[in-house]
């Protein structure tokens, strides 16, 4: 269940240029973490066959190249998609900060601002009355109505 509440800015158009970093970051990660899985792989190889390795030297040095391309070849996909997703989940995370530190300064401001605020509110009514559209006219003005006396919208 996706429980993450929509920002009263709305959507950020995201500029072309941003769109390339995330797969560039993402593929570095892979990269990295290939590299760490295959040399975590090379060391435990070579503490198994230590000894072994002390009366057959070319075939020691052979074993590791071996277990080196098939560490590579095996986690190759893994760390991509390991990468991506993890990649995916920080991006999240941080618009969803950033979309919080938003409307944090947005509801400091309409606190010193009235005209701010009543803009907001009348958003925010105006969002809430879009979830349930109005079936006829009658409701559509009642809620209206009721929008401009709780917002003070009407003058005498």
């Amino acid at each position: 269940m996706n429980t993450t509440t929509k920002s009263v800015l709305g959507e950020v158009p995201t500029i072309h240029a941003a769109n390339a970093a995330p797969r560039t970051s993402a593929h570095s990660l892979a990269t990295w973490m290939l590299a760490a899985g295959v040399a975590a792989l090379v060391v435990l190889a070579d503490h198994l066959i230590d000894d072994w390795a002390d009366t057959h030297v070319l075939a020691a040095w052979l074993a590791l190249w071996v277990v080196a391309v098939v560490a590579i070849a095996a986690l190759r996909g893994v760390s991509r998609l390991l990468a991506q997703n993890l990649m995916a989940g920080l991006d999240s995370w941080s618009a969803h900060v950033a979309r919080r530190r938003a409307d944090e300064r947005l509801w400091a401001m309409a606190q010193s601002d009235s005209r701010l605020m009543t803009d907001l509110q009348t958003a925010m009514d105006r969002a809430e009355d879009d979830q349930t559209p109005a079936a006829d006219l009658t409701t559509y003005m009642t809620r209206r109505a009721a929008r401009m006396v709780k917002n003070r919208l009407y003058y005498i």
